[in-house]
């Protein structure tokens, strides 16, 4: 009787605390579960749903991110069925709806995947090269650069000049 009360109260002393006592990986039966949630472009993503019901296939779609339709078939693994797919690697970073429908009955579910430009732990490097409207030193134009160059060291040796005479006292 004892061991019945300690028992009974570390249960009640949990849930008074808020601590969940449902299991870890407890899927919505009427979801999209996306494994991982959160990706990177060029990335596999995995796709689960109960909704369908043991030994059911469904058809996913993921062309809101532009991977366009996969399948997902039926798992041993508590009755779900399971699919993937590819992010390309064009895919921009944003959030996205992908939907799968169950094959027997009009059962349709979704789950939200989130893009971002690198998975924790890498680091994203910028590709090509900035629009800022003035150009480059070593830009697409050689003859632009050679010109630019000479006005700079014009520049300099009249500035030079104009600045020798001063401290020579010669009036200009």
């Amino acid at each position: 009787m004892r061991r019945r009360r300690l028992l009974t109260g570390t249960v009640l002393a949990a849930a008074a605390a808020g601590l969940s006592v449902a299991p870890a990986h407890a899927s919505d039966a009427n979801a999209l579960d996306l494994y991982p949630s959160t990706t990177a472009p060029g990335a596999t993503v995995s796709a689960n749903t109960k909704a369908c019901g043991a030994g059911e296939t469904a058809t996913g779609d993921a062309s809101a991110v532009g991977a366009g339709m996969f399948t997902l078939a039926p798992s041993a693994h508590e009755g779900e069925a399971i699919g993937q797919f590819k992010v390309p690697a064009s895919a921009q970073p944003g959030t996205y709806e992908i939907v799968a429908k169950c094959f027997r009955g009009d059962k349709q579910v979704a789950g939200d995947l989130k893009v971002i430009l690198a998975v924790a732990g890498e680091q994203a490097q910028p590709k090509g090269r900035v629009e800022t409207g003035v150009g480059g030193a070593l830009g697409p134009d050689p003859v632009q650069t050679a010109a630019g160059v000479a006005a700079l060291a014009v520049a300099a040796a009249g500035g030079t000049w104009l600045l020798h005479r001063r401290a020579r006292g010669d009036r200009i």
